[in-house]
């Protein structure tokens, strides 16, 4: 199992972090595997130079303080060759129940089945 670090753009920490964004397309230069992790750095391809003189490209969001596990890889199947859909779950949530796992319709709260 490897961990990734993973460049992402800003306008999409938001979606990933809150569940709405469950996939990630991306090249396959690194030999993606399931059951690997992800560590995204938010970008908003603005270039900050550091304390150390090291100019960096990394945006502040709370999605860098967060672990996502690919349980997924798609290839093929319409998908530009070189390329994969990773599908992605956060680490900390990745087996545990959360508060809608196995709910029936009839359990939810009304609000929750309006979306």
């Amino acid at each position: 199992m490897k961990t990734h670090n993973l460049k992402l753009s800003i306008e999409f920490c938001d979606a990933v972090l809150s569940g709405e964004k469950t996939f990630e397309v991306r090249k396959n230069d690194r030999g993606f595997q399931t059951g690997d992790l992800i560590r995204f750095i938010p970008t908003d391809g603005t270039s900050y130079r550091s304390s150390d003189g090291t100019v960096r490209e990394h945006a502040k969001h709370e999605i860098s303080e967060h672990t996502y596990k690919i349980t997924y890889i798609l290839n093929g199947w319409g998908i530009k060759n070189g390329y994969v859909v990773l599908g992605i779950r956060e680490e900390r949530s990745y087996g545990k129940k959360r508060p809608y796992d196995h709910a029936t319709p009839e359990s939810l709260p009304q609000e929750r089945l309006s979306h």
